[in-house]
């Protein structure tokens, strides 16, 4: 992304500030009757129930020649430094982890600039369209906005600081182009098969001035963490089932990203990645339900080396990529019962990890939030 104290962390007040639009939101569903739809299948039902939480994709088919619109903002917020499921100050890390391209000119013994904070913001927009009643079609564009805040420690060894920089990349990502096939589905139990390909759109050249620890301020290529996508197509697959017996709902997700190339235009690719997600629901009222999740997931490090990428920094470490993660999710559908606000959903998600082992050093998760809209037709 960094000892265990750093589960006692809480995600910082910033992030509920996303969800003022929700609040308001909910003040004026109050208002609104409660018209119960318990008609067919519980996820063609206009209610709150019919949907997984926010940060779950592909969740959901439509019945033939439906269309859904959404929009998703999600902010992961990191801060502090992990070897494993273990903290490590920058000071550590300066004058103790060794630097990879040392004996390069200008190279140290040891890593001289610490990464300290990052914070990503994506901007995901999705429409979905099902030719068939089994067959649902996704695809879904995200423009990417990432800050990494660093310390720069003074010449090749020591404990001074010689200052702080902070490096920012902004553009679009990768475009996802998927497809839900229903499985099973009966009144309570409903299996559909997620697949997909990740289309390498995202820049993997992004720049940006730093402060080396000669005190120059080099514009270099920035690591491979502040890139925008992956450069390689990957792979989409997975598996959701969801289930439902009066107000209570449940769910559960396996998801992966396989890489379909052993390296991008720039000589490398990011890890496999494996995820699962299960969660439970209870639906207080038609249009408001809330929700608790915990997610799963494992990545493999960075294979190969970006040339252009060499700075004594441990993000320009491809072995400083991946590891395992536990987060736990609390979660609110809202979704309007009459007038303009019918089949509106309106939903947000927040969470922190409750388990890091991280190929480190690394940057920490402290929380993800989650905020969005969708509308079917």
């Amino acid at each position: 992304m960094a000892t265990s104290t750093s589960f006692n962390r809480r995600p910082h007040a910033a992030c509920f500030q996303i969800f003022r639009p929700v609040i308001a939101t909910l003040s004026l569903c109050c208002t609104l009757p409660a018209l119960a739809d318990e008609q067919g299948h519980a996820h063609h039902a206009e209610n709150a129930a019919a949907h997984a939480p926010i940060g779950v994709m592909g969740e959901h088919l439509h019945k033939k020649g439906g269309w859904m619109f959404s929009y998703r903002f999600m902010r992961m917020h990191m801060e502090g430094n992990r070897i494993g499921n273990n903290n490590v100050s920058p000071t550590t890390i300066a004058t103790t982890v060794p630097n990879r391209f040392f004996g390069r000119p200008m190279q140290p013994p040891t890593l001289r600039v610490v990464p300290t904070k990052m914070t990503m913001d994506m901007h995901m927009f999705g429409a979905m369209y099902a030719p068939t009643n089994d067959l649902t079609l996704m695809g879904m564009v995200n423009y990417v906005e990432k800050e990494m805040d660093h310390l720069t420690f003074a010449g090749g060894m020591g404990t001074a600081v010689l200052g702080s920089f902070t490096t920012r990349s902004e553009g679009f990502g990768d475009v996802k182009l998927s497809g839900l096939y229903r499985l099973y589905d009966d009144p309570v139990h409903h299996f559909h098969l997620n697949f997909g390909l990740s289309l390498p759109t995202g820049d993997i050249t992004q720049r940006d001035q730093v402060l080396a620890p000669t005190g120059m301020r080099p514009n270099l290529r920035l690591p491979y963490a502040m890139q925008l996508g992956t450069g390689t197509f990957d792979l989409l697959p997975g598996i959701t089932y969801n289930g439902r017996v009066g107000n209570v709902s449940w769910g559960a997700q396996y998801r992966a990203e396989i890489r379909l190339e052993g390296e991008n235009d720039e000589g490398y690719a990011w890890g496999d990645k494996h995820a699962v997600s299960a969660w439970a629901a209870y639906q207080w009222a038609p249009w408001i339900s809330t929700s608790l999740r915990l997610d799963a997931m494992t990545q493999d490090s960075i294979d190969g080396i970006d040339p252009q990428v060499v700075a004594p920094v441990q993000t320009a470490d491809p072995d400083n990529y991946g590891g395992e993660r536990v987060d736990a999710f609390f979660g609110v559908n809202l979704v309007g019962q009459t007038g303009a606000l019918r089949g509106h959903r309106l939903a947000f998600e927040v969470g922190t990890p409750i388990f890091q082992d991280l190929n480190g050093p690394q940057l920490e998760t402290d929380w993800i939030a989650t905020v969005g809209w969708q509308k079917a037709f």
